[in-house]
């Protein structure tokens, strides 16, 4: 390697001229240099002494000519020898350098050599020093890198540290901060919190049940007014009483402590300090903390008044079933009974019309067509009102039934009176619900014959029967029917009159009818825990609503004699 650099630094350089050389080249140039002296001088004698001739006269020439010729000769003789000497001089003194230098050159020339080896030597131990100092540099460089990467990693642990430090100080500072606040706020707290208690013993104490706070060994600690009051004693004299002594065998019994979720509380009869006895509303619940025991309350409340009024209610109901069974029996009974001689009359009408229409005065023709006319509307008011007792005495279980087939079902049988009116009836999607389908039927064909009827002489019917399923609460999802129509309408102040049993807004010169169907209509929606209105304004139409749930759990009445 030392020997490649060497010669890499010795072929870096031209190679220097040797000494003869050097000593040729000078010597050349100083004889040329001579030569050009010489002949230099001889041109210039020339043109002198031409020069010269050509000033003198003709006649005076030939002597000088003959002088100045032997005179250039001797000048030219002087001119060469004096150049011959100088050149061996030259040439000798050259000599002389060129001996002298090459001495010194062999003498240089030698210490050079030394001077090469000692290079050489010192390269070869720079080259071996750079190699080591190359592995030394590589392992001080790998050093380093981890020396940096350590440094790097401790500069961002300092700075995270740094940063927590700065953060803690801050936090610190936060927490000083806050501790002032959180002081302020507990005592916040405890003021809310004693004003909290005050308003809940003056709740307690305004309750209107009794209410007592017992610790575990059955110490009363807290007796609230009303309970003072329903037990005969102050509140202080309860206080600090066992709770086996004021209410005896009900403060050993478990069984009501506390009361399942969904069951009504304990019933039981208490006895006031003078021995008058109350039934009560009887309630013990144990308080628990972290799983543990801590006390019980307990609960309870004079029904006395409340049973009474409930037996008398039910005494009520029971006599209100029993009256509206009779009254729906009467009617059934009587419209069957009022058929027959309703019949009678008017066969014999008709067949004294076909028989003495004849020989009958024109005054009593019109009493018996009277008569036959009076004798259909009874029939007719006889039908709707058995058709109306029906609703109740005459049920049938509910079961799934199809709106929309309903309905179809319900247009056919209109088809008459749809083609005589011109109407037009449009019927949305219908779901399906639990119902008595013979009473959806007729409820179905009492709204749409309605809408058919009252219409507006001059307009043809328009109905439109339309349904959604809306959100019913506790009785889950209801379906919203409506039926529209645009005929005469009604004013909204008679909505509760066209509901009632025979009830009209209208002549029957106006408007067949007895005034039972809405009726009737109202009684199918109640049997089906629904409800049924309207919206109308006159001359424009009327909206029926009815909401019937979806699904029922209701069971048809048993069905009458």
């Amino acid at each position: 390697m030392a020997g490649a650099a060497a010669t890499s630094i010795a072929g870096s350089a031209d190679p220097a001229p040797s000494l003869p050389e050097v000593t040729n080249r000078w010597r050349t140039i100083v004889l040329a240099a001579i030569i050009v002296v010489n002949a230099t001088v001889a041109i210039w004698l020339f043109l002198d002494v031409t020069q010269l001739l050509r000033a003198v006269p003709s006649g005076a020439g030939a002597d000088l000519l003959n002088r100045l010729t032997q005179w250039r000769e001797l000048a030219v003789q002087a001119v060469a020898g004096a150049g011959l000497l100088l050149a061996l001089v030259t040439f000798a003194a050259f000599r002389f350098t060129e001996s002298s230098w090459h001495k010194r050159l062999q003498s240089r020339e030698g210490e050079w050599e030394q001077r090469a080896d000692r290079w050489r030597i010192q390269i070869m131990e720079k080259s071996l020093s750079e190699e080591h100092l190359t592995r030394v540099r590589k392992g001080l460089e790998a050093e380093l890198a981890s020396l940096s990467e350590e440094n790097r990693e401790l500069e961002l642990e300092l700075n995270r540290r740094k940063k927590a430090e700065r953060s803690l100080s801050a936090q610190r500072q936060q927490l000083e901060a806050s501790k002032d606040v959180l002081q302020v706020h507990v005592q916040a707290r405890a003021q809310e919190l004693q004003k909290l208690q005050r308003q809940y013993e003056l709740i307690l104490n305004a309750a209107g049940e009794g209410i007592c706070g017992v610790e575990p060994n059955g110490k009363i600690t807290f007796v609230n007014p009303t309970a003072a009051k329903l037990m005969g004693l102050e509140v202080a004299k309860l206080v600090g009483r066992n709770e086996a002594e004021i209410f005896g065998a009900l403060a050993q019994d478990d069984t009501n402590l506390p009361p399942k979720p969904g069951n009504p509380p304990l019933e039981v009869v208490l006895k006031r300090a003078d021995g008058v006895a109350f039934t009560a509303e009887f309630v013990r619940s144990q308080i628990r903390e972290q799983d543990r025991v801590v006390g019980r309350v307990v609960l309870f409340k004079d029904i006395t008044e409340r049973k009474r009024s409930a037996e008398a209610l039910v005494h009520k109901a029971e006599e209100l079933t029993r009256s509206n069974a009779e009254l729906e029996q009467f009617a059934f009974v009587a419209s069957h009974d009022l058929q027959e001689p309703l019949r009678k009359i008017r066969a014999f009408g008709d067949r004294l019309k076909t028989k003495c229409a004849s020989v009958l005065p024109v005054e009593g023709a019109d009493y018996l067509d009277r008569m036959q006319n009076a004798s259909a509307r009874m029939q007719t008011l006889i039908n709707d009102l058995l058709t109306f007792s029906r609703v109740i005495s005459r049920t049938e279980p509910f079961v799934t039934v199809d709106l929309a087939q309903v309905t179809h079902e319900v247009l056919s049988d209109l088809e008459v009176r749809i083609e005589r009116t011109g109407a037009t009836v449009e019927v949305g999607d219908l779901p399906k619900i639990d119902a008595d389908p013979m009473q959806i039927r007729q409820l179905l064909q009492n709204l749409i014959g309605n809408a058919l009827k009252f219409h507006l002489p001059e307009a043809k019917p328009i109905v439109k029967v339309q349904s959604e399923i809306v959100d019913g609460g506790w009785d889950g999802p209801v379906c919203r029917l409506t039926i529209k129509d645009n005929g005469i309408g009604f004013e909204e102040k008679y909505l509760d009159k066209i509901f009632a049993v025979f009830q009209r807004l209208h002549g029957r010169q106006e408007y067949e009818g007895t005034g039972i169907g809405l009726a009737v209509c109202r009684r199918i929606v109640d049997r089906h825990k629904g409800n049924i209105t309207a919206k109308s304004t006159p001359g424009e139409g009327a909206t029926f609503i009815i909401h019937l749930p979806l699904r029922t759990r209701v069971k048809a009445a048993e069905p009458g004699r």
